[in-house]
């Protein structure tokens, strides 16, 4: 598909060149949210610059961007073509110039991904996967950790920006559980397109997450379906990208796992309609 192989010269384009540049200059921040759900004019440019671009090659197209949902866009997901777009995902790694963060881009038919790329762009490092067609790192095949042992396991997570104590105490609710499986230890990139890409690359078993949201997964839970691995949710049940919760792992044996310590909440979906003002 034309506008695949044109995702997947990505580094090459001035999507990542405005990233890069704004890392070196003054990185303007304001909030959504809350004041920890940060976003930045370089978010909002990025996606612009996506969104024109595949528009002008595939007109019919529709869209779901972090900062158009945020503009008061929907978050509908149908059978029609469908680009997902993360502009900067790690944009508190972003202000602070820590040095994950990723592009993220799926594309849906049918509510089914069809491909997805995630470019970390200080790493160098383009992670692509096309359904039925395996997963790739700068070219190279992906295959997700042989390692069966939670005990021997690392495993990745984020706490999220929600700062309302009664999600905060379930979150660490749910990581004292899984540091005292015991796991070998809990890591966590800033990223959810990167810490997918690492479950998918098998530098870590499995990735979970509360409160991330479908832009955020859209391109890498299909990275790691491609490279061998599952994805749950975090009760046990068929994932849905929509419901903000996720556990993504090499292995079922390594997910249920995980899932049996998850202090579960749910966070309000990303296709609810917007509270009323």
């Amino acid at each position: 598909m034309e506008g695949e192989v044109r995702l997947q010269g990505l580094k090459r384009f001035k999507e990542v060149e405005m990233v890069r540049e704004a890392l070196r200059d003054d990185r303007k921040v304001m909030t959504k949210s809350s004041s920890v759900d940060l976003v930045t004019q370089t978010d909002q440019k990025v996606e612009q610059l996506i969104i024109q671009s595949v528009k002008e090659k595939f007109p019919t197209h529709r869209f779901i961007g972090e900062e158009s949902v945020a503009a008061g866009e929907a978050c509908d997901l149908t059978d029609s073509p469908t680009w997902i777009i993360d502009p900067i995902d790690g944009t508190t790694n972003f202000v602070h110039a820590f040095p994950f963060v990723a592009i993220s881009i799926g594309f849906s038919v049918n509510k089914q991904s069809e491909f997805g790329v995630v470019y970390s762009c200080l790493e160098d490092k383009m992670f692509t996967a096309r359904r039925g067609k395996g997963a790739f790192c700068n070219g190279e095949q992906l295959k997700v950790s042989d390692q069966e042992d939670i005990k021997q396991s690392i495993i990745a997570t984020e706490f999220g920006s929600s700062r309302d104590p009664e999600a905060v105490d379930k979150i660490f609710s749910s990581l004292r559980n899984i540091l005292c499986i015991p796991v070998h230890g809990v890591r966590g990139a800033g990223s959810a397109a990167i810490n997918l890409c690492l479950v998918a690359s098998g530098c870590v078993e499995a990735y979970y997450e509360i409160g991330i949201h479908i832009w955020d997964v859209a391109a890498g839970s299909l990275i790691v379906s491609e490279a061998g691995g599952v994805l749950i949710d975090v009760e046990g049940g068929a994932v849905d990208l929509m419901s903000r919760r996720l556990v993504a792992a090499n292995s079922r044996t390594i997910a249920e796992r995980i899932v049996k310590e998850i202090d579960s909440f749910s966070p309000l979906r990303d296709d609810a309609p917007p509270p009323k003002q």
